[in-house]
């Protein structure tokens, strides 16, 4: 009984994610980016069928664990396209870097002159990291790693939606500097979202995500004892 209903979730998790896929298909609307669009649906329904987030996880965890070998995945892309990133590595460090320092501090900065409290600020610290990793960093941090979930959607979500606008406005033309840019400020969601935009923006996100985290691993805790000692 236990497998079936497994199963069950993990059908009802697929056949949402396919109509919002074809949903976006047809409309192609940053909004209606199937993983923002499926994720409301799914919460929508569970509650209003009253189901529990431990019953979901039943057949949810079996999703979960498909997150790993996906991530894994992204080293073929960037396997294909290892020469231009060795032949740009200074500017490719040095803009994933950047831009996750920017991330890092504006939203630390932001909590604090809101007056958050201390675990809010150290929760929204790690926001711009993918999550796996987000989590840890906040947990060793002191902060909460529920909360943590939640500032990393809320970022992944607001740059796969957001980029594409900025990307048009200021015209940027390189396929690197586009998947920088994504993967650097929305790390899984901004690298899903650059598989619209070539092999070289995925390449180039799956790189931007990879540095985030082991660099934000580092820099994190640094920046939260410059605050709080």
């Amino acid at each position: 009984m236990r497998i079936l209903l497994a199963a069950g979730f993990v059908l009802f998790n697929v056949v949402i994610y396919l109509m919002m896929a074809l949903l976006y298909k047809r409309y192609r609307l940053p909004v209606l980016l199937p993983a923002l669009t499926a994720t409301f649906t799914v919460v929508v329904l569970l509650l209003g069928f009253h189901i529990s987030y431990d019953t979901y996880m039943i057949g949810g965890q079996w999703i979960n664990r498909l997150l790993g070998p996906a991530v894994v995945s992204l080293a073929y892309p960037l396997y294909k396209q290892r020469n231009v990133l060795w032949e740009n590595l200074p500017a490719v460090l040095g803009g994933t870097i950047t831009g996750l320092l920017v991330g890092m501090l504006s939203g630390l900065l932001m909590a604090a002159s809101l007056g958050f409290s201390k675990i809010y600020v150290l929760s929204i610290l790690p926001k711009s990291i993918t999550t796996a990793v987000a989590i840890q960093i906040s947990g060793n941090l002191g902060g909460d790693s529920s909360l943590t979930s939640v500032f990393v959607m809320i970022a992944g979500f607001t740059g796969a939606i957001g980029g594409p606008y900025i990307i048009k406005l200021f015209r940027i033309r390189s396929e690197s500097g586009i998947g920088i840019g994504l993967g650097t400020a929305s790390h899984a969601l901004g690298t899903a979202k650059a598989l619209e935009y070539g092999e070289q923006s995925v390449s180039m996100s799956s790189v931007a995500m990879t540095v985030c985290a082991i660099v934000g691993s580092i820099v994190g805790p640094l920046v939260a004892w410059i605050m709080y000692h």
